[in-house]
């Protein structure tokens, strides 16, 4: 029996949304703490409430952070243990930019501690601490664009040049007040706001913007594979649709991952009905007698065709295996009916394929 512990795609989607709102949290606390810094304020807006709200924007910040970091190891596609989330440089993962993640985090943890234990440390030295959250706010912004997968869309890229530029206008705008400031210590601070924006954008066109950052940026092998041959497959499309029922003969093998994961695949013909050939990838925690999944992948190829439906499973209840694959702008729904023999490897059942309508 296969139990399921969840959607596999839903902590993929928690991972990246998490990450974003988090980025974005903490370039409103640091634009935010340098308006308090700047003794800003307005009769609506008096210091203590924006220091209030900056306040509780770091720690709704770290909440964040931490329920993205929780996500990303429960996903379960990369190999990325809790443990990378606090000491940099040690993941499997593209170890430099999830490293700076791990830094980021440290940065945060520390003005966190340090603005709770502010009456023993002294306004002095907790001052001197609190400047961290302008060291952790560039490290974190090149951590999303370095390993996260949304590098190159438009609205991760609208948010990371746009917090940019929103930090950088409020640090110039600080040290444009900053009294009794000496005339080249002014200049070279603003020399610094400006060559810095300008260096993680140069950065970013040289780095992942470009095709091929994903192997430069240090992902596995076998997860950039898997990527190419999911490429490969959906590069040619010639669409089959219609429903249909088959019995299905296949095999059944199972392997332990370096995460302590299960990795199961299943592989089988279809006959008696359409012929064609399905796969069934499964990640997950073990289980008794099964498997607890975190990750799928489900392809299905047509027999005379070089039509590949790829997708993922849905629900998994038993015997009961439901996937959504797509060729193309044709999807269909598979119904799999398994029975499955783990000491001779084997798998049999049937197969029942469904339209199901475009989103």
């Amino acid at each position: 029996m296969i139990a399921v512990a969840g959607n596999a795609k839903t902590f993929w989607y928690l991972t990246r949304g998490t990450g974003i709102v988090a980025l974005l949290l903490l370039t409103a606390s640091i634009v935010l703490g340098v308006l308090t810094t700047s003794r800003w304020r307005t009769p609506r807006w008096p210091r203590f409430a924006l220091s209030a709200v900056h306040r509780n924007l770091t720690l709704l910040t770290l909440v964040f952070i931490v329920v993205h970091v929780v996500t990303t190891v429960l996903d379960g596609y990369a190999p990325v243990r809790l443990v990378d989330a606090v000491v940099p440089f040690v993941s499997a993962y593209r170890p430099v930019w999830l490293g700076l993640g791990a830094v980021a985090f440290d940065l945060l943890l520390a003005l966190v501690v340090t603005s709770l234990l502010r009456a023993r440390l002294g306004y002095r030295l907790w001052r001197q601490i609190h400047w961290l959250a302008y060291a952790s706010w560039p490290v974190a912004l090149v951590h999303a664009l370095g390993t996260g997968s949304d590098a190159r869309s438009s609205f991760m890229l609208l948010a990371g040049l746009g917090s940019l530029a929103v930090v950088a206008l409020a640090v110039l705008a600080r040290v444009a007040v900053i009294p009794g400031l000496q005339r080249p210590v002014r200049v070279a601070a603003t020399l610094a706001v400006l060559i810095t924006p300008l260096a993680i954008v140069a950065w970013y066109q040289s780095g992942p913007s470009q095709h091929g950052w994903a192997k430069r940026a240090g992902t596995p092998g076998s997860l950039l594979a898997a990527g190419h041959r999911t490429t490969q497959r959906v590069a040619i499309v010639r669409p089959v649709g219609g429903a249909f029922s088959a019995t299905l003969a296949g095999h059944i093998a199972e392997s332990n991952n370096a995460n302590g994961l299960v990795d199961v695949v299943i592989t089988g013909t279809l006959n008696r009905g359409r012929l064609g050939a399905v796969r069934i990838d499964l990640r997950g925690e073990p289980l008794q007698g099964g498997v607890s999944m975190t990750a799928s992948g489900v392809s299905y190829v047509p027999a005379g065709t070089r039509t590949v439906y790829d997708g993922s499973v849905t629900t998994l209840d038993g015997r009961a295996v439901v996937a959504d694959v797509a060729a193309g702008s044709t999807r269909l729904r598979l119904l799999f009916s398994l029975n499955i023999d783990a000491a001779a490897g084997t798998v049999s059942g049937s197969v029942r394929g469904t339209p199901a309508a475009s989103e």
